[in-house]
């Protein structure tokens, strides 16, 4: 019997995207430009700041959806507070009917529901399951990458699942690592590569073609 797509496909309408930041709202942004040059037939319905300072960053980029500000800081910091804030997060999402929720640059750990399962992804700054868990985001991971001597570095998009980077890979992009480089110059190289990946595993999951087999995604080649 054929696997069923995780997702979709969604024809019908544009796709209810729900994104997830902690930083500053730089992949949150590519995702509208990629929307608003038609490039993705979507639409941002519902956005989830994790801190204040997250939200103000996105909008002075020019993120025109609304941001909701719900503070991990507010709930408590042992693991069992994974779960209420995870509720308050995912609620927000269902709320909104959201079909797939993105996580970009969101930084604090979740459960995921049973509802989001497999409708829930993430993207990371390396070449997955190389420096990835938990404390490797943003500049930690190009530091690691340049302290190890690694020639190719990258990106990775995979569906979330309740543990830090671990979840089956949908998308990688490789980028070179130059002799020169520093953790900024490796971050924005890796960055041009996330601009087209993240896109590129949301467009094959609403269109349908993605499906799973144990822990390994495939994507089917575009008809037409």
């Amino acid at each position: 019997m054929p696997t069923p797509p995780l997702l979709g496909p969604i024809t019908d309408r544009p796709a209810r995207l729900g994104v997830l930041i902690s930083g500053g709202g730089s992949t949150l942004k590519n995702i509208e430009q990629h929307i608003a040059d038609g490039r993705l037939p979507a639409e941002v319905v519902a956005v989830v700041a994790s801190n204040p300072k997250a939200a103000d960053a996105a909008r002075d980029k020019g993120v025109v959806a609304a941001i909701r500000v719900i503070e991990r800081s507010r709930f408590p910091r042992a693991a069992r507070g994974v779960t209420p804030f995870s509720d308050a997060v995912f609620g927000h999402m269902r709320d909104a009917a959201v079909d797939l929720v993105c996580m970009a640059g969101f930084l604090s750990l979740l459960k995921i529901p049973a509802d989001f399962d497999h409708r829930t992804l993430n993207i990371h700054p390396s070449l997955l399951p190389a420096f990835g868990g938990a404390g490797m985001y943003g500049h930690r991971v190009h530091a690691a990458v340049l302290d190890h001597g690694c020639k190719v570095t990258g990106c990775t998009v995979h569906l979330a699942d309740d543990t830090y980077d671990t979840g089956p890979i949908l998308v990688q992009r490789p980028c070179p690592v130059l002799p020169d480089d520093t953790p900024d110059t490796l971050a924005a190289r890796c960055f041009e590569q996330e601009c087209v990946a993240y896109p590129d595993a949301i467009n094959a999951m609403i269109a349908g073609r993605v499906t799973l087999r144990d822990r390994v995604a495939f994507i089917a080649d575009k008809q037409g």
